[in-house]
């Protein structure tokens, strides 16, 4: 069969995006675990145009929930020019009967290893199931992602994921239900996808151009996990077989790295130019409610401090909407993010997932805005009633806070000090990433305010699962 993997989108920005810096693994992941009798394609919404003309007999689409409405769009047209249709990914896990009634032929609950060529081979016999129920498989023998297939419009392009689960549960987050435990990859398999050398151009006029105009291509290397460093033998086994291979890396982790001064300098000795920290608020009252405990706002200084001396940079993820927040918080976190040293803020409005405890509360104090669509579940717009303030008030405050977290000043100031403490790659990001952000906030191309006509959420139950590649909207990506 001919196979076009789909990866919908909604812009959400006013003006779209200026650099498209990293794509989801989801798509090459699962184009590598087709078998090779089948055609495949990757299309991401974000940078390809859509094929609605296609030769693809099937068609198979992963999304998060603030792209619902578009995937529903596409499985309908789809659907009206004959293709099979196949969802999958943390909505249709989550709501896997809503989109069976959305134009889908079936559904992928779970993780793809189990059960992909099982759907495949269904679909070219016509049996297809309504429902594939994947289940957490061991991570050995996953075949390198199928790199060849993305498009060259992303800037950073060498996506990997070493690991899967996180061993946190905040209240927000939806990781736990979705990939249920911790397991870790073959440090030698993880090692191969880093030296993969898919970025080649056949044509030997274009490889010098290639290797000087494109060469981050092959130096960045970005960790998709949720928790990279989250067991220490691993990762400090999979940092040792990295220093000789002379990557730069980024990734996802948590504050306690900085108690561990040996993990500390073999993260500086193999390259590493980054890493996230989910530090959400900075009061304690909206910690509380995040099941945060484990975050201490006295010390994120000191901890940021001790990534800094090995010439790493720091991106922190903050959300606003917690139950403590109120307006002037909210816009105060501006001042505290750039107090305690964070190079690169990533800033979000607090989403009710499905599949997480703050959803199941705000269900039950029947606090979700039902008559608001999935689109709003973006992580730029507000999807429930906030506690200490009502949902537009949310929204305009986390607009003024972007707009003045990334005014010229603020990246100015943060890139300037960071010219004192990181290191050339860590640097680097940091230009690249506030540079982007930044020239967002000079432009005015603010996150965009959804519109409640776009679809509407339905009010059903039904059943929790595993995601159709095992991702989900990643707070790297929350461009």
């Amino acid at each position: 069969m001919n196979i076009d993997i789909i990866l919908p989108y909604i812009q959400r920005y006013q003006r779209g995006h200026e650099v498209n810096f990293v794509p989801p693994i989801t798509g090459i992941h699962l184009a590598a675990l087709t078998p090779a009798r089948h055609r495949v394609r990757v299309i991401h919404q974000q940078v390809d145009p859509i094929p609605y003309d296609t030769d693809a007999d099937l068609i198979a689409l992963s999304f998060f929930s603030g792209f619902a409405p578009e995937a529903y769009r596409l499985a309908r047209e789809f659907k009206r020019r004959g293709k099979i249709v196949v969802a999958g990914g943390p909505h249709a896990t989550f709501w896997a009967d809503e989109a069976l009634a959305h134009d889908c032929d079936a559904v992928v609950i779970g993780e793809a290893e189990s059960v992909w060529a099982h759907v495949l081979d269904d679909a070219a016999r016509g049996v297809l199931q309504k429902k594939y129920f994947g289940q957490p498989t061991t991570l050995e023998n996953i075949p390198t992602p199928r790199y060849d297939l993305l498009s060259s419009r992303f800037f950073v392009r060498r996506v990997i994921q070493a690991t899967r689960g996180c061993p946190f549960a905040c209240s927000f987050c939806s990781v736990p239900a979705i990939n249920p435990g911790y397991r870790m990859r073959p440090v030698a398999d993880v090692v191969r996808d880093i030296t993969a050398e898919e970025f080649s151009i056949s044509d030997f006029r274009f490889s010098i151009f290639f290797a000087t105009k494109y060469w981050w291509q092959r130096k960045v290397v970005w960790f998709w996990d949720d928790n990279l460093t989250a067991r220490r033998a691993y990762v400090k086994e999979l940092l040792c077989a990295m220093i000789p291979l002379k990557k730069w890396w980024l990734t996802q982790a948590s504050m306690d790295i900085a108690q561990d001064d040996e993990l500390l300098d073999l993260m500086q000795a193999s390259g590493c130019i980054g890493v996230f920290f989910g530090i959400e608020s900075f009061g304690k009252e909206s910690l509380h409610t995040a099941n945060k405990r484990h975050n201490r706002v006295e010390y994120y200084r000191a901890c940021i401090d001790k990534v800094h001396q090995r010439g790493i940079a720091v991106m922190a993820g903050f959300i606003a909407g917690f139950d403590g927040d109120t307006p002037a918080d909210i816009v105060a976190m501006a001042d505290r993010l750039y107090e305690i040293g964070v190079d690169v803020p990533f800033l979000s409005v607090l989403t009710p997932y499905k599949g997480t405890a703050l959803y199941d509360q705000m269900d039950a104090d029947n606090r979700l805005l039902k008559a608001r669509g999935w689109q709003f579940y973006n992580g730029y717009n507000v999807a429930f009633q906030p506690h200490a303030l009502n949902a537009d008030e949310l929204l305009r405050a986390h607009r003024a806070l972007w707009r003045r977290a990334f005014s010229l000043a603020d990246v100015v100031r943060r890139v300037a000090r960071g010219m004192l403490r990181l290191r050339v790659g860590a640097l680097f990001l940091s230009l690249a990433m506030n540079g982007f952000y930044g020239w967002k906030a000079l432009r005015g191309n603010a996150p965009r305010e959804m519109k409640a006509e776009v679809g509407r959420m339905k009010d059903e139950k039904e059943s929790t699962g595993f995601h159709l590649s095992s991702l989900i909207l990643h707070p790297l990506n929350s461009e």
